[in-house]
């Protein structure tokens, strides 16, 4: 594009809040095209080539989760679900699907504009860090070295079973995303796992070890019924 602005594609069937959010991207200098079909959704994300995917669910023609799971086999666009359907079966299965992130309406603007960033920044670190793979994340006081295998928080190396790390490095490579339960468990344990009382027991000792106070984390954060994500640097919640 000629000025350099990024593009997203407004998958929505409501006038109302498409043209809203469309309203608010644009004076936030985003381009913004919108469609209101799932078809319309895949065949703008094949020729317009957008570097991002706000997903209504709730579409008149193929469901939102169908649209998702038909583009996934092909691109890593990043998508944001923007949905009425606020039950956490539907995020986690949004989620499982291949979303790198999910609103529930009605949402804040600011909110809406800080995960764009986030799910847009972490795409572009990705792609980068699997391009020159830095070796290394940081949030914060925290540092993940990979090439090392060591989790160091305020200059001290944390002392960490292999489990721990397996599942610290899953979640700082997707930093700013949910990553669900059963995501996790395959990744760490394997596909035909069930360790869900594993993963918390885990997550606590983590916990315990990253946080100065467990029970107000700042690096990683329970998303509910749904699963963990790691802190973004910027947005700090």
């Amino acid at each position: 594009m000629s000025n350099n602005k990024l593009l997203i594609l407004i998958v929505e069937d409501d006038n109302a809040i498409s043209n809203f959010i469309s309203a608010m991207l644009t004076s936030n200098n985003y381009h913004v095209i919108m469609t209101q079909s799932g078809r319309g959704a895949v065949s703008n994300i094949a020729s317009h080539c957008p570097d991002l995917v706000l997903l209504d669910l709730g579409l008149p023609d193929i469901d939102g989760l169908e649209v998702l799971k038909s583009i996934r086999q092909w691109t890593g666009v990043p998508v944001i679900v923007v949905s009425a359907r606020g039950h956490e079966r539907e995020k986690v299965e949004a989620l499982d699907l291949g979303a790198d992130d999910y609103v529930t309406k009605p949402f804040g603007t600011s909110e809406l504009l800080a995960r764009i960033r986030t799910a847009l920044r972490h795409y572009n670190s990705n792609k980068a860090s699997s391009q020159t793979d830095s070796g290394k994340r940081t949030v914060g006081d925290l540092e993940i070295n990979y090439e090392k295998r060591m989790v160091i928080l305020k200059g001290t190396e944390i002392h960490l079973t292999p489990i721990e790390y397996k599942i610290i490095v899953l979640l700082s490579r997707h930093m700013g995303k949910v990553l669900t339960h059963d995501f996790i468990i395959r990744e760490v344990w394997g596909p035909y796992a069930n360790e869900r009382q594993a993963l918390r027991v885990n997550m606590a000792n983590i916990r315990r070890k990253l946080e100065i106070n467990p029970a107000e984390p700042k690096y990683i954060m329970t998303e509910v019924g749904v699963g963990y994500r790691m802190i973004d640097g910027e947005i700090g919640h």
